[in-house]
């Protein structure tokens, strides 16, 4: 039994991780979780914040005080509240699955260096848009130089990063496949009158709305034709799933940063 506990529970991701969670058991248990320390839920039992039945764990502010009692993390809450959760996972040697978004390179950079504990760092735990990370990676390799790159997503009005983790992430796969550098050919956006598009440039356009769960699409337009890669999420269940997916395959792991893609064997 993998006992498992969730960061953030009392919000809206947190609790479909609690749904996802309980669909699993008695193979994962979930045994901690926790919530901002203002939060109206603090004290309370989880399982009535998230499903409306009771579930026996109570809702902590802050997880070291209850660190015996899972071993496994699963975390989509804020950069500076998951840096502290990888800090203490490392202390304490328990596996992480980090499913936040809104890091810069440096913080990046830090949780990619904690080879000491195992952990699956993805900015998006949707299968299919790991499955889309492939396809863009196989596109941008046929098509070459010979499209212009431009990057568009969608989310709900309470998403704070932008562009999402997701997009940014398709921009790596995209420039490292061309041989470019993400920084230095990345467009967020574009208004006035200027100069042509400079055909190496990947640009980016965000949109944010209503209760949008996520969409995503990359075109591939050339002169005459164009390629474009949409995915879509309806529900944030896809995200949930994806992470409990994430759990199991890093259960009795050896240390190290691992991937979705390392989860779904698209790792060659």
């Amino acid at each position: 039994m993998i006992r498992v506990a969730i960061a953030g529970v009392a919000g809206r991701m947190g609790q479909t991780l609690v749904e996802a969670v309980r669909a699993l058991e008695p193979e994962m248990q979930l045994t901690a979780a926790s919530v901002l320390a203002d939060d109206n839920s603090l004290g309370s039992d989880i399982g009535i914040v998230a499903l409306g039945q009771a579930l026996g764990v109570t809702a902590v502010a802050d997880l070291s005080a209850v660190v015996n009692d899972f071993d496994m993390l699963i975390d989509f809450t804020s950069p500076k509240a998951s840096l502290g959760h990888l800090q203490l996972c490392r202390e304490h040697g328990k596996a992480l699955v980090l499913g936040t978004t809104g890091f810069n390179a440096g913080e990046r950079a830090e949780i990619k260096t904690a080879t000491d504990l195992a952990i699956v760092f993805a900015p998006n735990m949707s299968v299919g848009v790991n499955l889309c990370f492939d396809l863009l990676a196989k596109a941008a390799a046929v098509l070459g130089d010979d499209a212009d790159i431009e990057i568009t997503e969608a989310h709900h009005r309470f998403k704070k990063d932008a562009p999402s983790g997701t997009a940014v992430k398709m921009g790596e796969v995209i420039a490292e496949t061309l041989g470019r550098n993400l920084d230095d050919v990345a467009v967020y956006g574009r208004e006035g009158v200027g100069y042509a598009r400079d055909s190496n440039t990947i640009g980016f356009t965000t949109i944010r709305g209503g209760d949008i769960v996520g969409d995503h699409t990359v075109m591939f337009a050339a002169l005459g034709e164009r390629v474009e890669i949409t995915h879509k999420a309806t529900s944030r269940m896809t995200f949930a799933r994806g992470a409990v997916r994430a759990a199991r395959w890093l259960a009795g792991k050896p240390a190290g940063v691992y991937s979705m893609m390392d989860v779904l064997g698209l790792v060659d």
